[in-house]
């Protein structure tokens, strides 16, 4: 379609457009700078810098010397009639160009403002708006180029007084006369609305050329050469649109009118006329009319080669358009690209019907490619090395058929270059590598494909390998939802020479998993263990694998989240009593399962307070993660009719529940949220020696009921002035009623839940983990009667804690009740912790008590202090949450002098340093 003489035509074209060479780089001196904006600092006394520029264009005009060029800020109204009248040299232009040199920008000269070259010679202009018309007279080689250009009194463009090479390109022009003598004028590529009688208007103006303009007009003659000096004019591959408008002017209408006086030398051929409804005449030759190209090529040998479009919505830069690869190449004027600067271009969908061959179209206008984008694919794209693959480009675009690729396999061999959309390529060793095409049209406009990745294996069989890792949450987001005892298998780095079509996992807990591919596994698991994991493999030939290893799957360990305590569960409200064989499930918030309470949604382990009362009969409570067996350990003891509590660290279920049942009976359960446990956020614990922060029956007397009493619990006694919680023993004695105590942070909101129960005749124990408040104090309240309460430190949570909390599924550590009580004033070892735990959560329980007293729970090989840990009763089995220092993987228990006790201590947990 496209013959080897075109680009050469086209060539030719430019070498008659172009006349005198552009200054290259090296010759231009120094720019010149207008910009009138108000702060821009300009003056019209200055040099025209670019930091001091020249206010008026008409100062720089004045200023400018041969090979300057005079830069004008862009999207600026200059209120000036601009005077040119200097000149520059061969080689060595005058410029007066907008600063932004694209075609979508301009300066603007005021309303009714012109602009007029006058007696000079080598001058371009560009980018300008004139609504006052642009003057050239007695000029030689100018370039008016980008220009908007109208003159509501006459023809916005006029050359004359005996011009030369005047060159008016790439603009829109509200009417053209050239005259006076004026000689070799070039109108190339504009576009013009036609208001006046004659829309070019050639008069007495000899060789001016009028090529590849796009006019629009409805009265009077579009171009119209005439006079006797206008002889050796061009008018070619112009489109010429006339609409049926209602004329004042009796003046008839006609297309292109070449007076006899001026037909001399004149040629005209390659132009179209169209229009809705053709009222003019589309030729006058010499003073006679023609209505049809033939009839016109017939009578005077011009024209041969016109189009006459009856349908003008075809007609245009659109598809199917009669204006497309159908121009002459090297008519007079023409230029190498279009009135938006986009370059002459070869629809390969369209027969090449220009001048001997040529493919420029008609118009100002270039029809384009509109590349958007090209895909490849690789088939295969997982193969071994020596395999032939095959790569194929599929392009966004109008002219698919015109493109090259070239095809970049990413493994440094040289690309391959080819019209083909597919081409074939054998890797020779092993890579991952990426491959990539470009897509070049006839312009040279490219696009690429985004990156094709390409797997090459070495030859060998299929080996299913496998990682298995913890999958573990990195913030407090509520949304996210990391649940405890979750993996992640990771296949990727099993050996396959072809691509893995399925994997299947079989994590060993009874439950399996599939993906096509390779891949990322995420399981939970319900509860701790080891499991052996199974990973099957099948790729595409058809070929299996299989690898098994035993995986350990833990709670990780976390810091601490201190919350506001709030109660989550009531059933004294909702009428459904805790009971013996039934587990009530607890919800927990974690993330927005509890309104008004949105926290992490990847909580591990919660701290609870859960009160038992108005038991039906003597009997123990029992927390653990939902969807795990019911362990054989207890949190709660309680004897019919009475009311208990204790705080529960509990791993949370995959469901964000937790469950709680009775051995027996019936009871009421209250449980409060007082904080929880979490992977990589909150703050680290430090156990330190149980130290007695307060006691009120030595300092300040019993608290009276509806009464606060502030302790302070931070900056004293080893806790640090900047702790965020303190662990805490509570122990109420001397009660003169029935009450709860609460310990909270801020005195000014006190919460609705509750740390300990008091009784009369009874000294009851709980532990408390407690958000520290105003200059590090908490506050006590008791809501009725009076008690005399104890308050031992045990540890506390801050930037500068030790240890990290891992719970386990609650574990019996010791039971005396297997080995024998431990006597007055004795003291038990408690064995089975990790050898490098600091600090445990445990629940230490004492029953079969023979007089009343306290236990003392501390690190092995630490000193013990007066703190008790929980207070004992003949009769009575009291548990309570302990946490303590670790020695050595061991804990003591030392019975106070009060009465012989059975001990059972069971582990929740345990701190170390990591």
């Amino acid at each position: 379609m496209r013959p080897t003489r075109a680009t050469v035509l086209l060539t030719a074209g430019l070498v008659t457009l172009l006349g005198v060479p552009a200054a290259t780089a090296a010759d231009t001196p120094n720019t010149l700078y207008v910009n009138n904006e108000a702060d821009s600092n300009c003056t019209d006394t200055g040099a025209g810098s670019q930091a001091v520029p020249f206010c008026t264009i008409s100062t720089a005009a004045k200023m400018v010397k041969p090979g300057q060029t005079v830069r004008i800020k862009t999207w600026t109204h200059y209120d000036e009639n601009v005077v040119i009248d200097r000149s520059g040299e061969p080689g060595k232009p005058i410029t007066f160009t907008a600063d932004t040199e694209d075609f979508s920008s301009a300066a603007y000269l005021g309303s009714g403002k012109s602009l007029t070259i006058s007696g000079a010679s080598h001058v371009a202009v560009r980018g300008l708006q004139s609504y006052g018309g642009v003057h050239v007279r007695r000029s030689t080689d100018v370039e008016l180029d980008r220009l908007y250009v109208r003159n509501d009194a006459s023809a916005g463009l006029v050359v004359g007084e005996g011009s030369v090479g005047v060159r008016a390109v790439r603009s829109r022009l509200i009417g053209v006369r050239v005259e006076g003598g004026a000689r070799g004028t070039v109108l190339s590529r504009n576009h013009l609305d036609i208001g006046f009688e004659r829309g070019i208007d050639v008069m007495d103006a000899p060789e001016t050329a009028v090529t590849n303009n796009t006019l629009v007009s409805g009265c009077g003659t579009t171009i119209s050469v005439r006079g006797a000096a206008s002889s050796g004019s061009a008018v070619f591959n112009n489109v010429l649109f006339t609409w049926p408008t209602d004329c004042t002017s009796a003046e008839p209408r006609k297309g292109i009118d070449v007076a006899a006086s001026a037909t001399a030398g004149t040629r005209a051929d390659y132009n179209l006329i169209t229009g809705p409804e053709l009222k003019s005449t589309p030729y006058t030759w010499g003073g006679t009319g023609y209505q049809t190209p033939a009839a016109f090529a017939a009578a005077t040998g011009q024209g041969a080669h016109d189009i006459l479009a009856p349908d003008f919505n075809e007609v245009g830069a659109k598809d199917g358009s009669p204006t497309i690869d159908s121009g002459d190449p090297a008519a007079p004027g023409v230029l190498p690209t279009d009135i938006y600067g986009k370059p002459t271009a070869d629809d390969p969908r369209v027969a090449n019907t220009g001048k001997d061959g040529g493919y420029i179209d008609r118009g100002a206008i270039e029809t384009q490619d509109v590349l958007k984008g090209v895909t490849l694919s690789i088939d295969p794209a997982w193969a071994p090395a020596g395999t032939t693959v095959k790569a194929t480009a599929v392009p966004d675009g109008r002219w698919p058929t015109g493109l090259t690729y070239h095809y970049d396999f990413g493994d440094g061999t040289a690309p391959v270059v080819t019209k083909a959309t597919t081409t074939e390529h054998v890797y020779s060793s092993p890579c991952a590598c990426v491959a990539r095409v470009t897509a070049v049209n006839g312009v040279g406009e490219k696009v690429s494909s985004f990156d094709q990745h390409t797997k090459v294996t070495a030859a060998g069989p299929l080996t299913t390998a496998f990682t298995v890792t913890p999958l573990l949450p990195t913030s407090s987001d509520p949304i996210t939802h990391r649940v405890p005892l979750t993996v992640t298998v990771d296949t990727h780095d099993t050996a396959a020479p072809w691509p893995v079509m399925s994997t299947d996992v079989d994590f060993g807990d009874g439950t399996q998993g599939h993906i096509d591919g390779l891949g990322d596994l995420g399981h939970t698991y319900k509860m701790p263990g080891t499991y052996d994991v199974t990973v099957t493999t099948q790729d595409a030939k058809g070929a299996k694998s299989t690898a098994k290893r035993s995986v350990k799957v833990a709670y990780a360990p976390s810091g601490y989240v201190a919350t506001e305590p709030f109660r989550l569960l009531d059933t004294r409200t909702t009428n459904a009593p805790v009971q013996g064989g039934v587990a009530t499930p607890v919800v927990l918030p974690v993330g927005l399962a509890v309104p008004g309470h949105e926290l992490s949604g990847s909580m591990a382990v919660a701290v609870l307070n859960v009160t038992v009362t108005g038991a039906t009969e003597d009997t123990h409570l029992s927390v653990w993660p939902s969807d795990q067996p019911r362990p054989v350990t207890s949190n709660v003891n309680i004897k019919a009719g009475g009311t208990s509590s204790n705080t529960v660290t509990v791993p949370i279920g995959a469901d964000g529940k937790v469950s709680a049942q009775l051995n027996s009976g019936k009871a009421a359960l209250i449980v409060d949220f007082v904080g929880y446990y979490q992977p990589n956020i909150g703050q680290r614990f430090s156990p330190v020696t149980p130290t007695r922060v307060v006691d009120t029956r030595t300092t300040g007397g019993a608290l009276g009921g509806g009464q606060t009493r502030t302790v302070k619990v931070a900056g004293v006694n080893g806790i640090p002035t900047d702790a965020t919680a303190v662990a805490l023993n509570l122990t109420g004695t001397s009660a003169t009623e029935q009450a709860h105590v609460i310990a909270y942070p801020d005195p000014a909101k006190r919460p609705t839940t509750s740390n300990l129960n008091v009784e009369p005749g009874k000294d009851n124990s709980n532990q408390a983990i407690v958000p520290v408040g105003p200059n590090g104090t908490i506050t006590l309240f008791t809501n009725s009667g009076s008690t005399h309460l104890i308050v031992d430190a045990v540890g506390y949570y801050g930037k500068d804690g030790k240890a990290l909390f891992t719970p386990v599924m609650p574990k019996r550590l010791a039971d005396t009740r297997t080995t024998g009580k431990v006597a007055p004033g004795a003291t038990t070892t408690v064995s089975g912790l990790p050898a490098n735990a600091i600090g445990a959560a445990l629940n230490v329980t004492a029953t079969e008590s023979t007089g009343p007293g306290f236990l003392t729970v501390h690190g092995f090989g630490t000193p013990r202090t007066d703190a008790s840990s929980l207070n004992t009763l003949p009769g009575l089995t009291v548990p309570n949450h302990v946490m303590t220092q670790v020695g050595d993987g061991k804990v003591s228990v030392f019975n106070s002098w009060g009465g012989s006790n059975h001990v059972i201590t069971d582990l929740l947990g345990y701190f170390t340093q990591s």
